[in-house]
């Protein structure tokens, strides 16, 4: 099975299986990662803002028109910031590394 990392705002890493075909929200709400995903996946809010790790960004697949709309409404937004209700595990990543974004 696929695996990924969080990486806490405090540097902890915590690395957890990452089923095929789920996003990144959900596997972060099975793990009890600190994501809040308030709409629930539907692209209605920014709550689920992930950074991912440089690395892994030219891997993703595109952002949409819709989820850059949400993402600016996020706060401390950065070059590699992505919705995570919006990234679904594939095989590709496989150790796929995303960062919790540094609260206010």
């Amino acid at each position: 099975m696929p695996k990924m990392t969080f990486v806490e705002n405090d540097g902890t890493e915590k690395e957890v299986d990452a089923p095929l075909g789920l996003s990144v929200l959900e596997i972060a709400q099975r793990n009890d990662i600190d994501i809040e995903g308030a709409c629930e996946g539907s692209l209605a809010c920014a709550t689920c803002h992930v950074v991912i790790d440089p690395s892994w960004y030219g891997k993703l697949e595109e952002v949409s028109e819709d989820e850059e709309d949400m993402l600016d409404l996020a706060f401390n937004l950065t070059e590699t910031s992505r919705l995570g209700c919006q990234l679904i595990i594939t095989e590709e990543l496989d150790g796929l590394k995303v960062k919790l974004p540094d609260s206010l």
